[in-house]
Formats: structure tokens, C-alpha cells, sequence
């Protein structure tokens, strides 16, 4: 077996997406356990306690007619034996200072640990990823960065006796990674590290300059922090500062970032931005778009491509609208460096963004694009 095959394909399901209307409707049965090696559901949260939170306990749960969530994810196993099926706890909208004040008082910590082990076997999942977003930000204390290697080093010593796994989702960019993470002590102590290598650049941006959310590598024009805003600078980082390589797992994007153009005449990376893209019909949230939503808009009308070949990523635009997104060919190139780098896989975000339902191309095109590139 070549070393190619033991690349990870770890896949995130949004778990909100079964509310989406129309062909952006998702459910778990959509699903193809053998695209990924591991498949993670988002979201579970935190309670102040360090009790795991069931976000939304009639989607997640069986009691009282629920949809029992967890239990058909878990079930994908018998289609494919040999994916891992996880849970995340986190995410943005679970903001940092509730996770700072758990991991900074040591009883409720090892409750949190405890809690963790015990939520996972219960739901029968095969581990537990941790994505808090982010220590010592977002109103979190300088203490997490060594707090959060604490709850890893006991909840590793707990899950190796459990035979369960654990990995972490983290921001990716020097700016962020530098504040909030120790990162060759917090290597130590997980499976795999979930590197968030997208949004980069949003119509979050200050300088309100357009900026591909998911660029492999920097532009030449690029100067100071906007160098390090790319994939290729946030793994070279984290691999300086003691990441194995083989821990890593590089994120791509199964969406878009949007934004709408001061002047239609000037679309190029770069050029300016009054405010975020239209919303879509199913993401349903300016300034971004799912795969799927920019594959079916682009059949109904005629957008403009392009290629930004210093930073190997596609976009297009349409009037005053423009959007950066993955396509098969840079997902293709952004699989080829991560085993030029010998990184451990590739992570997505999120498989339900993806052309589930084939209505552009074949069923799942990107998840399929990365399964070829790392797998041949």
C-alpha cells in the first residue's frame, strides 16, 4: 500500500443544513461514508458546568419523536466499516469566553474531561474533535493557550484507554495561531490537527479590497500580515513551530466567499468592495455561498470566470457580484501540495455544500476530486 492511502479525508457535516429549503435540503442519508476517512458531526456545545450541550436535542436525539441525529450519522458505519465517525464541540457561534472560564478552573475541567468521554460513548462515536474558536480571543484570557494543552493532555490519557479519537479544529493563520495555541506542546496530544486554512479574506476585511478567502499562495503585490493570508504561508508556520507534518490536515472550503464590487467595471483580486455578496437561496447569509448554490447560478446565468494563477484559486462575477470559491482543479491542487508537504490529508468544510445531489456534475465533485488526487 503506498503512503498516499493512509491520507486522511476528514469530512464536517453542518448539521443545520437538514432545515435548508429547496435543493439545498440536506439529510444524513445524502451522505457517502466512503468519500471520508473520517466524518465529523458540528455541532455539540459546552455549558458552563463543563457538560456537554446537545445543541439541538430534536435533531440530534431520538426522545420524543427526534430525528436521532447521532444515531443515523453513527449508523453510516454500516456502509463503511472503515470510516471514523466523530463529534465536534465548538464552532464560531459558540464564541471563546465560555470555553476560557471551563479550561481555566482545574475541577471543572476534569469534568469536562469526564463529561467528554462518557457524551461519546454514550452516542457511540469513534472520537471527539475540539473546535474552540478561539483561545485567547474573542473575549478569552492569555491562560488558555496552556490551559487548552492541559484539557488535551487528560483527555488523551482518558480516550487512549477508551480507544477513542481525538483531533482539534485551529485557526491557521501566524496572526491567530501565534496569540492562541502552543503548538508543538498541543501537537502532542492529539491524533490530528484540523488547520481552518479558509477565510483568509471576507467582506470582513477593513481595507475593503477584495481577497480570495482560500488562496494557496501569496500574490506578489501582497506586503506585511497580508502574506501570511494564504494556505501555504499557515502551513509553513505551523510546521516551524513544531507541527508534524503528518498531523496536519489541510481544510478546503466547499463554499464561497461574496462580495459586491464598488465599480462592476474593476472585478480583479483586489479591486474594491462596498459590503458582502447577495445572500443565497439556501446558505441563506450574505457573503458567502455553498458549491452547490454557485454551481446552479452559474448554469442560470452567464457569470464570468476567472483564475488568479499566482494563487491558484477560481472566482467569478456577475455585474456588481463576485465571488472566490474551490473548484475541482484547485481542490485537486491544494490535495497535490498536501502531499507535497506530507501532510497527513485533507479536511472539508462542509460536505453538504458540496453538488450532493449532482444537479451540475456528477454527485459530490469535490469530495470525489480529492478522493482521486489523494488516493492514486
Amino acid at each position: 500500500m503506498s503512503t498516499n492511502n493512509n491520507k486522511k479525508i476528514v469530512c464536517y457535516f453542518g448539521s443545520w443544513s437538514v432545515y435548508r429549503p429547496g435543493n439545498g435540503h440536506f439529510d444524513i442519508s445524502y451522505i457517502d461514508p466512503t468519500l471520508c476517512t473520517h466524518l465529523i458531526y458540528a455541532f455539540a456545545g459546552l455549558n458552563e458546568d463543563g457538560t456537554v450541550k446537545v445543541l439541538d436535542p430534536w435533531q440530534d436525539l431520538p426522545d420524543n419523536g427526534g430525528k436521532d441525529g447521532y444515531g443515523r450519522f453513527n449508523a453510516l458505519r454500516e456502509k463503511s466499516p472503515l470510516t471514523k465517525i466523530m463529534i465536534s464541540m465548538g464552532g464560531w457561534n459558540e464564541g471563546s469566553s465560555k470555553y476560557s472560564r471551563v479550561m481555566n478552573d482545574p475541577v471543572t475541567r476534569l469534568k469536562f474531561v469526564d463529561n467528554v468521554v462518557e457524551f461519546v460513548k454514550k452516542y457511540k462515536f469513534d472520537g471527539f474533535d475540539l473546535d474552540w474558536e478561539y483561545p485567547a480571543k474573542r473575549g478569552g484570557h492569555p491562560e488558555d493557550v496552556k490551559n487548552l494543552v492541559l484539557v488535551l493532555k487528560d483527555l488523551k490519557k482518558r480516550f487512549e484507554k477508551e480507544n477513542l479519537i481525538l483531533s482539534i479544529a485551529v485557526g491557521a493563520a501566524e496572526a491567530t495561531a501565534s496569540v492562541s495555541y502552543d503548538i508543538s506542546n498541543l501537537s502532542k496530544y492529539v491524533d490530528f490537527i484540523n488547520l481552518m486554512t479558509y477565510d483568509f479574506h471576507g467582506s470582513f476585511d477593513s481595507d475593503h479590497k477584495v481577497g480570495h478567502h482560500a488562496p494557496l499562495y501569496p500574490a506578489s503585490n501582497e506586503t506585511g500580515l497580508k502574506r501570511q493570508m494564504n494556505i501555504d504561508s499557515a502551513v509553513k508556520y505551523w510546521l516551524s513551530q513544531g507541527a508534524p507534518a503528518e498531523k496536519l490536515i489541510l481544510g478546503t472550503g466547499f463554499y464561497g466567499r461574496t462580495f459586491t464590487l464598488e465599480n462592476s467595471a474593476n472585478h480583479e483580486i483586489g479591486a474594491p468592495f462596498t459590503g458582502p455578496g447577495t445572500a443565497g437561496p439556501y446558505t441563506r447569509e450574505a457573503g458567502i455561498l455553498g458549491f452547490n448554490e454557485i454551481g446552479e447560478m452559474q448554469k442560470q446565468k452567464t457569470w464570468k470566470l476567472g483564475f488568479n494563477q499566482e494563487q491558484k484559486v477560481p472566482y467569478a462575477y456577475l455585474n456588481n457580484q463576485w465571488v472566490g470559491y474551490d473548484n475541482c482543479n484547485s481542490l485537486t491542487e491544494k490535495a497535490e501540495y498536501a502531499k507535497k508537504m506530507g501532510l497527513g490529508g485533507v479536511m472539508i468544510w462542509s460536505i453538504e455544500t458540496d453538488d450532493f445531489k449532482g444537479i451540475c456534475r456528477g454527485k459530490y465533485p469535490l469530495l470525489n476530486s480529492l478522493n482521486k488526487s489523494l488516493h492514486n
